[in-house]
């Protein structure tokens, strides 16, 4: 059988949307630090297209804004930014124009010099469809091509399984990237890592030794302006359903075959038909949903979510569920998934608590031994240990937690921290679909997220309003209480 190709980096990079927040934020940022680095290819061009009527100096002009905007002074560099604008260039396009759509496909088949293309669709899902039937009609989604498509994809797994459908008619499941920027970045990659790359954690990465599990991804942040968009999707579908999930895949997945698109997202995908189904007769006991009131985050008065979206709403803004993975590895501890927004400090991270000393010599039990592996806003790995506490100990021995820490930015001073779409960006150009995420999850993911909705709605459950600045309703905390566990904060 003969051996599939690899495919050819990238001669064109073209971004749907260029002139969006996304863009401006991450995207473009994100591609003059690797050109700074020498590390795009050195015929790449990158075309970007929306509706904005920018000629090519007006766009390469927003580029340069960007830059100076959203890229830190000392790591800005003129000659590196001039470099970076001469790669640029700029067609408007308008879904539903065809002409203007002609004039972009022209440019497209004029720039990639017969090499091949990223189409990175920075768009609202619903318009996927449309964008890649364009380019199929154009002639220019074939081989040599793949598309790069931003989360959330879909509203539920109907709309999902729609997207998906629609994309797949025109590019084949191995040139699609579905984007979960959290897998591009450097403390996500980091826990694989750990678990894969250390003899000492794999012995005790199960039941047998674990107690439990939490995921938590918090923010300060309101809706800030995305009240629209928020508001139909929710805590839940924004977060939960994308993000935490594929960190509670990183954190239970086997150990993959290789270290390759295949190996990885299937171990990720068998996480996923593990998940023990919570529907309408499981949502009282094995989640709660919040709302944010008015409160105050460092000290600052801030409305409540209800203020700031300006009409009633029943949409949660912070939610956790007590999961569990029916597996021969972690069957028996529950995995617990927080995210939410208002929340005190900005968090993410991951916490395995490891199970008590089956007997302890000391009089008193001590604190189990824990692994902290912290995300953001800084990057670290903490283990939890006991100590003797210094002294004579004319009483008994004295026990005290310590902590043994892994300051990634200490350690690494010196390497700089790349942004998350830095990592994605070079994988899509290269074609290594390894951190990407795969139809078969995408959808999984929905169909345990999709009954959880479900049985809020069949339970008539609304969400429990929480003050701006702490850490939840206080059905939160029974969660984890009548399991004899609590919130790591």
């Amino acid at each position: 059988m003969p051996v599939p190709m690899s495919p050819t980096p990238a001669s064109l990079l073209t971004i749907f949307g260029a002139s969006g927040d996304l863009a401006q934020r991450m995207l473009l940022p994100s591609l003059y630090g690797l050109h700074r680095d020498g590390l795009l290819p050195p015929t790449l061009r990158i075309l970007g297209t929306a509706r904005s009527e920018f000629d090519d100096d007006a766009f390469r002009t927003s580029v340069a804004d960007s830059i100076e905007r959203f890229v830190p002074a000392a790591d800005r560099d003129d000659a590196m930014v001039r470099g970076l604008l001469e790669r640029v260039h700029y067609v408007p396009a308008t879904l539903g124009d065809e002409a203007s759509f002609a004039t972009l496909g022209a440019r497209v088949a004029e720039l990639r010099n017969g090499g091949d293309v990223v189409y990175h669709l920075s768009t609202a899902p619903r318009f996927y469809g449309d964008i890649c039937r364009g380019l199929g009609a154009l002639q220019l989604a074939g081989a040599g091509t793949r598309v790069m498509l931003e989360k959330p994809i879909g509203h539920s797994l109907a709309s999902a399984n729609a997207i998906n459908d629609s994309v797949a008619a025109v590019f084949d499941e191995s040139r699609i990237f579905r984007v979960d920027h959290y897998l591009g970045k450097e403390g996500v990659q980091n826990l694989l890592a750990l678990r894969f790359g250390n003899a000492m954690f794999e012995p005790l990465w199960n039941a047998r030794h674990i107690q439990q599990v939490q995921i938590t991804v918090a923010e300060t942040v309101g809706v800030e302006g995305r009240g629209d968009y928020y508001d139909d999707y929710g805590a839940m579908r924004d977060m939960l359903q994308n993000h935490l999930l594929q960190l509670l895949c990183l954190v239970a997945m086997e150990p993959p075959s290789h270290f390759d698109p295949t190996a990885v997202r299937n171990e990720k995908i068998k996480v996923l038909r593990s998940l023990r189904p919570i529907g309408r007769n499981e949502v009282a006991a094995e989640t709660v949903s919040g709302q944010y009131t008015a409160g105050a985050i460092d000290g600052q008065a801030v409305p409540g979510y209800l203020d700031e979206l300006g009409r009633k709403s029943r949409t949660e803004t912070f939610v956790a569920i007590r999961a569990q993975v029916d597996n021969w590895r972690w069957a028996g501890v529950p995995f617990y998934l927080r995210t939410g927004k208002r929340m005190p400090r900005r968090s993410t991270e991951i916490y395995l608590q490891l199970r008590q000393v089956p007997h302890s010599i000391f009089g008193v039990a001590p604190q189990p031994n824990a692994l902290v592996i912290r995300l953001q806003p800084d990057e670290r790995i903490e283990l939890q240990l006991m100590s003797k506490t210094p002294g004579l100990d004319r009483s008994g021995l004295q026990l005290s937690p310590v902590e043994l820490d892994l300051d990634m930015h200490e350690e690494f001073a010196n390497v700089r921290r790349r942004l998350a779409y830095e990592r994605l960006y070079l994988d899509a150009i290269e074609g290594n679909g390894t951190l990407f995420v795969r139809r078969d999850e995408t959808e999984s993911a929905w169909q345990w997220v999709d009954a959880i909705e479900e049985g809020w709605r069949a339970a008539g459950m609304a969400p429990k309003a929480y003050p701006a600045g702490t850490w939840g309703p206080s059905a939160a905390v029974t969660l984890t209480d009548r399991n004899g566990h609590g919130w790591r904060e």
